[in-house]
């Protein structure tokens, strides 16, 4: 099926895009029922809807022309509930409305107010923005709507959500009555209906089945692992797909940043997104996934929506969603407009229940299964080194020194040199455990698994004997021998990634490091006496992937100050971390942004953090009695005397 007819201009932007099959919203809104009455319509989100309204108001601002006229006051106005959708709306109807000389302005919230200011001032025919900032140019006179002919309200339920409803309501009063209304809506709460009723005229209503939507070319997979191996199936999943952009989603920033970090560390082309970035940071993590630059994006729920990236064809959960709506929301940024994609949720034994529950109250069927493990990703890299090698004809140059590789080399050099430098670029998949094998683990006193070889105050590692040499999985006492690394804790150092950053530059297994001192500016760790030599060996070759000088130790480890030490108890997450999150983001949007303690970060003090003040003590004052002080802890500096600086927190 093709699309109705349209005007010569869209109809070339739609054949230079290669859309030649309208998805069932397209059609819904360009049938002759539809046709210049306002629309109420419930469509999910990757269905086709911005290109959707973009055809269906061009008849109401181009008429019969061709081409529009000089740009100046807009005739249309588009209200997004985020930046990033609004970005994205601006760029698809830039290119939609290309040949017949629309010009788009966006306005958002954390850009430019005087640069939008300017652009409005010089003329468009389409405006997109968020709520907050549209409001704002409209009362202060810069947004002039005396020649609007079109209102579209995109994710109006989403807008709803967020707090909205005063500035939807607004720009809604503000506007000419004589405007047509579009208001698109995953679904139709009642205060959505309540704003058709009394905002609209007339309006024709249309419903998009789910399984015509966007999300029937998603492909939903449910992967069983271990507690501690989040991070290890996120590596494995994405070699495995090896996805031209992939989406990974975890609940917190701070799980953000450490998984982000984790795979930079591998060798992943990787950004971030979150709350805490400003616009230009997301705005630039965005293109860097769009031009191919990078190839993987982690973030918060904050990216579940308005993000359009047409390569993207993996998205990964490692935390489970809150809801089955944000699970579809965050699936929904693949198998877009007829694409194919996979949605892959990372299932721990102790969340198997509410993975279950998600997909039961989403009416989706998910494949379940265990993690790609690394024989598998290799087999599969075989496979792909021959499709990648083989695609380009050869060239004279190609043959010249061909012939010359040959002259000096035999074939099977010259082919071992060849997978060498193929595998060279390519991440190394982790070694998976299955989680029914974890089963007879000790477990901690929160009922996880525990870290294998975890004891003592050091992590990760062996358990460490009273004597403190490590010990074999016999129990047997193991000599070690101690290595230094030119980095700290001022550079944040952290064993999580420290120590697969130890193992692939020394060539060794996790079972043969030890303990792990972070100190200030150096990290000081165990490696078994019987790896230390080769491990030497492979530590003075310079590294292609980072710079950290590692060294042997002259002695053994010096004791260090318990203020210089570092304790790595399992870190607990708070519970509303996410609804803080959602909260930040919207304060943002509305302009009431404000930051949190500079002293205590981004989240400020709580339970768990280091203590103000320590154990008292007695001391007498000027007339002889004893009475208690309060001293900080630990307490720095000549015996006796107190310290008057608190600890940092």
């Amino acid at each position: 099926m093709s699309f109705p007819a349209l005007t010569p201009p869209l109809a070339r932007a739609l054949a230079e895009r290669n859309y030649d099959s309208p998805t069932p919203v397209q059609l819904a809104v360009l049938t002759d029922e539809a046709s210049s009455r306002d629309l109420l319509v419930s469509a999910q989100t990757g269905s086709g809807k911005t290109l959707a309204y973009g055809l269906a108001m061009a008849k109401g601002l181009l008429g019969e022309a061709e081409r529009f006229d000089q740009a100046g006051a807009p005739l249309a106005l588009i209200v997004a509930p985020t930046r990033e959708l609004a970005l994205q709306v601006q760029r698809e109807l830039a290119w939609l409305y290309g040949h017949a000389g629309g010009r788009v302005v966006s306005c958002v919230g954390g850009m430019d107010p005087r640069r939008e200011q300017r652009e409005l001032a010089a003329g468009a025919h389409i405006v997109v923005g968020t709520p907050g900032r549209l409001c704002d140019h409209l009362r202060r006179g810069r947004l002039d709507i005396s020649e609007l002919k079109v209102v579209v309200l995109d994710e109006a339920d989403e807008m709803l959500n967020l707090g909205f409803r005063e500035d939807m309501e607004f720009i809604l009063e503000t506007t000419p009555e004589a405007r047509r209304t579009l208001l698109f809506s995953a679904t139709f709460p009642r205060g959505i209906v309540a704003l058709a009723r009394q905002y609209q005229r007339d309006a024709f209503r249309i419903e998009v089945a789910g399984d015509e939507g966007g999300h029937a070319d998603i492909e939903y997979r449910a992967i069983r692992i271990a507690s501690a191996d989040v991070e290890h199936a996120v590596v494995n999943v994405l070699r495995f797909y090896e996805a031209p952009s992939a989406l990974v989603f975890c609940s917190t920033r701070d799980a953000v940043r450490h998984l982000q970090a984790a795979l930079l560390e591998r060798g992943f082309s990787v950004v971030a997104l979150s709350g805490e970035l400003t616009q230009n940071e997301r705005t630039m993590a965005l293109q860097s996934l769009r031009d191919g630059r990078s190839r993987v994006c982690v973030a918060t729920d904050v990216a579940a929506r308005g993000i359009d990236l047409p390569s993207l064809d993996l998205v990964i959960h490692a935390d489970l969603p809150n809801d089955a709506e944000v699970m579809q929301h965050r699936s929904g940024r693949t198998g877009r407009a007829g694409r194919k994609g996979t949605s892959v949720l990372l299932v721990p034994p102790a969340r198997r229940r509410r993975a279950e529950l998600l997909l039961n109250l989403s009416g989706i069927e998910a494949a379940w299964g265990t993690a790609p493990q690394a024989e598998d990703i290799r087999k599969l890299d075989h496979a792909r080194m021959k499709d990648v090698l083989f695609t380009e004809d050869t060239t004279a140059d190609d043959l010249v020194l061909a012939q010359a590789l040959l002259a000096e080399r035999s074939p099977e050099d010259i082919a071992a040199a060849l997978a060498r430098l193929y595998r060279a670029r390519l991440p190394s998949p982790e070694d998976i455990v299955d989680p029914g094998e974890r089963s007879g683990k000790p477990r901690d006193d929160r009922g996880r698994d525990r870290f294998e070889g975890e004891g003592g105050g050091d992590r990760p590692g062996k358990p460490r004997s009273k004597s403190g040499k490590s010990s074999s999985k016999h129990g047997m006492a193991e000599a070690s021998v101690w290595f230094r690394a030119a980095i700290g804790r001022r550079k944040n150092a952290e064993a999580r990634w420290l120590l697969p950053m130890i193992c692939r530059r020394g060539g060794i297994d996790k079972r043969d490091i030890g303990a792990i001192k972070i100190m200030d500016t150096t990290t000081e760790f165990e490696i078994s006496e019987r790896v230390a030599d080769s491990f030497a060996a492979k530590i003075k070759r310079p590294d292609k992937e980072d710079s950290i000088r590692i060294e042997p130790m002259a002695d053994a480890l010096p004791r260090q100050a318990a203020s210089e030490q570092r304790s790595y108890a399992p870190r607990r997450e708070a519970a509303d971390d996410d609804h803080r999150e959602r909260q930040s983001d919207r304060a943002r949007e509305a302009g009431v942004f404000k930051p949190r303690s500079k002293s205590h970060g981004e989240r400020g003090p709580k339970f768990g953090d280091a203590p103000s003040f320590g154990k008292k003590k007695k001391h007498k004052n000027k007339q002889g009695h004893a009475e208690p002080s309060v001293t900080p802890w630990p307490v720095k500096g000549a015996p006796g005397k107190k310290a008057k600086k608190k600890r940092r927190g």
